[in-house]
């Protein structure tokens, strides 16, 4: 019998991050190699770190516990920004806004836990849950960057300002970004940060009438949406925002991937079955506290499967770097029971082992 508390976080709709993206630390002490520059926000002076060639020293304060090939100027830049940021986070809400002002563009949208928000709204989210939570970031766990994309999880600890109680979490984030080949350089396009969660309403409580209605509009959409038949899956699950695949081991394990959804969607029992072939007997799966088993992972798909139906749609997102995927995809929950039709996206983290033709995961984390 599969444990009750799995059940409910293997299915699409129930996969959720608690916190918003982000986070804050003690600020590290400005040296000669991370040059500041002072700007005005809300009223008082504040300080932000703004280089491209801080990104050595960046690094050795944020390490990227598993790292992934960064090729191209693009990609460098990119990862400074990301960086940056941590760093500027650090230096308070008035620091990060203002460095907002440098890394985001009027036009910027932040998709913050299924609820797309422009650049004032996210603003506002973020000052909002630092005022109930001092969140302060751990390791970047992954930080892969393919072309104009990047996809990074990262640990964070949150402690209550109210009870003093404190929590640790993750957080997954998928940004699309551009060289706008100003002064500023690279800027953020889009961001998404967790998927759809509890928190979902609160969260369009930031919206306008006409941005909830729009989204309102895109959910139903959704929910429309039908999978096509055919036999070629890239076509079949096609990419929303598709990004290069560089190597012969890439293209293996987007192959791999592909395979995986269209076992899943065959139905619990012959995905139980394939799952065999695409996991390693000794993954680890994790989601949320637990660290589930192949064993256990496929017990909790199936238990889950007699009450609600996922289907796994598109990916908006599919990156692959190294022996890792990022996979940021649509799924759509039917309750079986009331025929009740809901959507959700998912995020994970896939490490890859790569012998010959065997391409196996051997550890996942979902979101």
């Amino acid at each position: 019998m599969c444990k009750s508390r799995w059940m409910q976080k293997i299915a699409g709709a129930a996969l959720t991050v608690s916190l918003l993206a982000g986070c804050g630390a003690e600020p590290a002490a400005d040296t000669e190699e991370t040059p500041v520059i002072s700007v005005i926000e809300s009223g008082s002076q504040v300080s932000i770190v703004n280089s491209y060639d801080n990104t050595e020293e960046l690094i050795k304060r944020f390490p990227v516990i598993n790292p992934t090939p960064v090729d191209t100027p693009l990609e460098e830049a990119i990862q400074n920004r990301l960086l940056t940021g941590f760093e500027n986070w650090n230096r308070g809400y008035d620091a990060w806004k203002a460095w907002g002002d440098i890394l985001y563009t009027p036009e910027s949208m932040y998709n913050v836990h299924g609820v797309r928000m422009t650049l004032e709204e996210y603003q506002q989210s973020q000052n909002m849950g630092l005022k109930a939570a001092d969140i302060q970031m751990g390791n970047f766990n992954n930080m892969i960057i393919c072309d104009d994309w990047c996809a990074i999880r990262y640990d964070i600890t949150s402690t209550n300002r109210e009870t003093e109680e404190t929590s640790e979490g993750s957080v997954m984030e998928f940004v699309q970004f551009k060289d706008y080949g100003d002064e500023l350089g690279v800027r953020v396009v889009e961001g998404w940060a967790g998927t759809k969660g509890a928190d979902f309403d609160m969260m369009r409580s930031f919206l306008t009438e006409e941005e909830a209605a729009a989204q309102d509009e895109a959910m139903e959409e959704l929910e429309a949406y039908v999978v096509p038949e055919m036999d070629n899956l890239e076509e079949k699950y096609p990419v929303l925002y598709p990004t290069a695949v560089s190597d012969e081991k890439g293209e293996q394990i987007k192959s791999a991937v592909l395979s995986d959804f269209e076992m899943w969607n065959q139905g619990s029992e012959s995905w139980a079955d394939w799952a065999d072939s695409y996991y390693s007997s000794d993954l680890q799966y994790h989601v949320k506290d637990d660290v589930l088993t192949l064993d256990e992972y496929k017990e909790a798909v199936c238990a889950s499967a007699e009450e609600t139906e996922v289907e796994r749609l598109y990916f908006n997102n599919l990156l692959i770097s190294g022996d890792w995927a990022a996979l940021h995809y649509q799924v759509l929950n039917t309750d079986l029971a009331t025929r009740e039709r809901t959507t959700n996206n998912v995020m994970q983290f896939l490490h890859f082992e790569v012998n010959g033709d065997d391409v196996k995961v051997t550890e996942c984390w979902t979101k």
